[in-house]
């Protein structure tokens, strides 16, 4: 896949913005605050339907605007889409896929985007909900239906949860609360696919992660990862260390019991205290965990090779082509061995685009197309 145009309309510093890009390697370049990762932000967007810098899409729109508008002609082969997006400040998004108005969950099925920034720091070093957030991103753009499923996911969880602190103001017991019963039968339904979906991503990222790891490294430090999941005890949101899954086949009926087990604790503090929405993926170096035990080069190449394996397992799985990888603002913090052999990797992707404040911190084989950004406005070095 490529993104052969971007436009940009009220997004961020932009009031207005059109760049074009080529295959290969594309190198946004420019000072600190004129708007490099603003761009690289609403391309991923249409990949993710999120970003990788905020939780909401208010912050993306333009100080007095209304919405923004990100517009991208992509090139799958011989045929070109067109992706157009409204952010709102208020109220849902709206998209079109050329010219036709879809459901906004149909994007990813035309971009295929990862992105790597100084801030995939905080997956490994972060709060759970850095990284369930990677692994929800990362398990949309595998199969876009499941966007809806975690959006479903998170409306019940949000009902549910009204419902207990409801009844905790009201001093409610939970075996008068007869309608929670409805609210379990649907976040056990949704929570149970968001869970499988998960453990399958971790499954199937644990070969890639190694393979980047070692070629980011230039070291073999055993990297893994695993899932420590609510439903089977305990609360990882909590830092308590649980195991996997327990027997097969019997995940949902897992989650139903432990939301049982809990009911008393949910009520007393009018929270849904099961669920993947409490799970957390665990990482490891050297039979240790990453947070709080890998210097700051291994969790570095912890986060690139999260990344790097997570564009491998696209780049097999998809109709589309390579996603386009983008390297944000990365280069300035790895020592000179990481930064060649990331360039090295990232060479062999039908499309990259870097940015960089700095234009020699950049290695050469990724200068191929330079685009410079000032304050808002786009110069192509090219012209």
């Amino acid at each position: 896949m490529i993104v052969e145009q971007l436009g940009l309309t009220d997004f961020r510093n932009y009031a207005a913005a059109d760049v074009s890009l080529s295959t290969g390697a594309n190198l946004f370049v420019g000072r600190n605050g004129q708007g490099k990762t603003n761009l690289v932000e609403a391309v991923a967007y249409l990949a993710t339907l999120g970003s990788h810098r905020v939780s909401s899409d208010a912050p993306m729109v333009r100080d007095g605007a209304d919405a923004a508008i990100v517009r991208a002609r992509l090139a799958h082969g011989d045929r070109s889409v067109l992706l157009e997006l409204q952010l709102n400040r208020q109220g849902s998004n709206k998209a079109r896929v050329n010219g036709v108005n879809v459901r906004t969950a149909e994007l990813p099925r035309y971009a295929q985007v990862v992105l790597f920034a100084p801030e995939d720091l905080q997956i490994v070093r972060g709060d759970p909900s850095a990284r369930r957030r990677f692994a929800d991103q990362l398990i949309v753009q595998r199969s876009p239906r499941l966007a809806g499923v975690l959006a479903d996911y998170d409306r019940v969880l949000r009902q549910r949860t009204a419902l207990l602190k409801s009844a905790r103001a009201r001093g409610v017991r939970g075996d008068a609360l007869g309608t929670l019963d409805v609210w379990d039968d649907k976040l056990v339904a949704l929570g149970t696919e968001v869970i499988e979906a998960r453990l399958a991503l971790a499954s199937d990222l644990s070969s890639p992660v190694a393979e980047a790891y070692t070629a980011i490294a230039g070291a073999d430090h055993d990297p893994r990862l695993r899932w420590a999941l609510s439903v089977v005890g305990g609360d990882p949101e909590e830092g308590d260390a649980i195991a996997g899954a327990g027997a097969a086949g019997s995940l949902a009926e897992q989650f139903r019991s432990a939301l049982a087990a809990r009911r008393s604790m949910e009520l007393e503090r009018g929270l849904t205290l099961v669920g993947p929405h409490r799970d957390d993926l665990v990482l490891e170096v050297r039979g240790l965990p990453v947070k709080g035990y890998a210097s700051h080069g291994e969790s570095w190449s912890v986060a690139l090779a999260l990344r790097l394996a997570s564009a491998e397992l696209l780049r097999a799985e998809s109709r589309l082509g390579d996603p386009v990888l983008i390297l944000d603002d990365v280069f300035a913090e790895l020592d000179a061995g990481r930064r060649t052999r990331l360039a090295e990797l990232a060479a062999g992707y039908e499309q990259v685009i870097v940015t960089s404040a700095v234009e020699e911190d950049v290695p050469e084989g990724l200068r191929a197309h330079v685009v410079r950004v000032e304050a808002g406005r786009i110069k192509d070095a090219d012209e």
